[in-house]
């Protein structure tokens, strides 16, 4: 399971750090100890629960609109073959501007609220799954459409029958990227402009020199996009029993 393939990770990135600090003894505003982050994480947990839930909030809104998004992208642009010649620019354009360069708009836009982070969160995951998903429905087997043409399949049938269910391997993948794409989305947005969040704690912290509440922010933030993958994953695994476990 993902969650216990990262808590084995973690513990030996976390007995790495501890190495380091014992063999080098940095000072703590430049990297704090283990103990030191643990204490920021544990000396506030109404603040910490108030920042975290607000960036979880965005991440997971953010995901669902994006997937949602990037879903029906990817079958416009299957089925109505002449929007593709328009929303695939688009597509490529958005990604090729950088997240972090459009956040000061979003937020001049929609303000220091919730929906900046949002829309953040969704420009930086659609495009994962538009592509995986569009790949997935141009890839259905030939002889299988051929199949239902013979038998004169009308195209919303081959589309709910044959098409989407091939499709869906594809589509899982791309909402799993997401996944782990969606609170970096939320996090650029409340770097530029917010008043609570992951982010807004990291760029406070930051002006104080208080790194050790930066590292803790960090380490919640990472926990957060593990659980979110792991949620997905369940997700999947329940809505798509009819796709091998090898595929998903």
């Amino acid at each position: 399971m993902i969650v216990l393939r990262a808590l084995g990770v973690a513990a030996g990135l976390v007995l790495l750090w501890q190495a380091a600090i014992l063999l080098f003894a940095p000072a703590p505003y430049i990297l704090p100890s283990p103990a030191d982050v643990f204490h920021a994480l544990v000396e506030r947990p109404d603040l910490w629960r108030v920042h975290a839930v607000t960036t979880l909030v965005e991440t997971v809104i953010g995901l669902v609109t994006g997937t949602l998004l990037g879903a029906g992208l990817a079958l416009a642009m299957a089925f109505l073959p002449p929007t593709r010649h328009i929303l695939l620019p688009v597509m490529v354009v958005s990604q090729a501007l950088p997240v972090f360069a459009i956040a000061p708009i979003l937020v001049l836009w929609l303000g220091f609220g919730i929906s900046s982070k949002i829309v953040m969160a969704t420009v930086a995951i659609f495009f994962p799954v538009a592509s995986t998903f569009y790949d997935g429905l141009q890839r259905t087997d030939p002889g299988l459409l051929d199949l239902a043409r013979l038998y004169r399949a009308r195209q919303a049938q081959q589309v709910l029958i044959l098409r989407l269910p091939s499709a869906l391997p594809a589509l899982i993948t791309g909402v799993r990227v997401a996944a782990v794409y969606a609170p970096i989305g939320a996090l650029f947005g409340e770097w530029v402009g917010a008043s609570s969040g992951l982010g807004y704690a990291m760029l406070q912290a930051n002006g104080r020199a208080q790194i050790d509440v930066v590292f803790a922010a960090l380490f919640l933030l990472a926990a957060m996009s593990i659980l979110v993958r792991a949620a997905v994953d369940l997700a999947t695994r329940n809505l798509t029993p009819w796709v091998p476990e090898s595929q998903k």
